[in-house]
């Protein structure tokens, strides 16, 4: 089976002060969530979509997505762990109980980059599917010059920029795999880890990449939400709730 992972379990503490999570605000006239979750609802190619969150906010989550989406069996809400691979290792353990013995494919997304297409998911199928494939990320080229500085204030490094490239997601896994890869971690391993790609590299893993969009954001200030909210408004989304 093919799952959509969607990753609802951050706080958004880089947000400022709101009276909820970030992927639970408005965009238009819908909670950023939905606009997320429906997009890998509306694909062909998803047989399930499992949402991670918060377990303070499952109750919220399950009221949220009734409302949008009432009795809609391909959809189930789980809790997530406490770091953001914990929360993918969750997903992959829900995938692999409920259709065992199946090679289970899961495309994990965050729910605060609600610009997902249908393109990019596809991509990711697709590629997860090819021969010798581990992993895939998906990713931009790194337009502006990067520049490493170790302590944070002397230059130590300036990478070939046509090397580069910034993260996004859908990343997608075997789940089985993700789950034998990330126990096998050590916990020295675990602690370095910045993005779930990073286990299939510590691994010696091939992990293939695919295109991006740059209106595929992530979320993150309240900058974001305005520009977010721009998009939608500008799309006429809001128009048609």
């Amino acid at each position: 089976m093919i799952y959509g992972g969607i990753l609802a379990g951050g706080k958004g503490t880089r947000m400022g002060r709101t009276e909820m999570p970030k992927q639970f605000l408005n965009l238009g006239n819908r909670p950023m969530i939905i606009h997320t979750i429906e997009q890998f609802l509306i694909s062909n190619k998803i047989d399930k979509v499992i949402v991670a969150t918060n377990e303070n906010w499952r109750s919220y989550t399950e009221d949220i997505i009734n409302k949008y989406y009432p009795e809609n069996d391909k959809i189930v809400i789980i809790n997530g762990g406490t770091t953001r691979n914990e929360t993918i290792a969750n997903i992959c353990d829900f995938a692999e109980k409920n259709s065992p013995g199946e090679e289970n494919v899961v495309v994990t997304h965050d729910a605060v980059r609600p610009f997902i297409t249908q393109r990019i998911i596809n991509d990711n199928i697709d590629a997860i599917l090819e021969e010798g494939i581990d992993a895939v990320d998906t990713v931009m080229p790194a337009f502006d010059t990067i520049v490493e500085a170790k302590e944070g204030e002397i230059i130590s490094n300036i990478p070939i920029r046509d090397y580069m490239y910034q993260g996004q997601t859908p990343q997608t896994f075997r789940t089985n795999e993700f789950i034998e890869n990330y126990n096998s971690l050590t916990e020295d391993e675990k602690g370095i880890l910045s993005d779930a790609i990073k286990i299939y590299v510590l691994k010696n893993k091939k992990a293939k990449i695919v295109r991006g969009e740059t209106f595929n954001m992530k979320v993150t200030t309240m900058y974001d939400l305005k520009l977010a909210n721009a998009i939608v408004n500008m799309q006429g989304e809001d128009k048609n709730d």
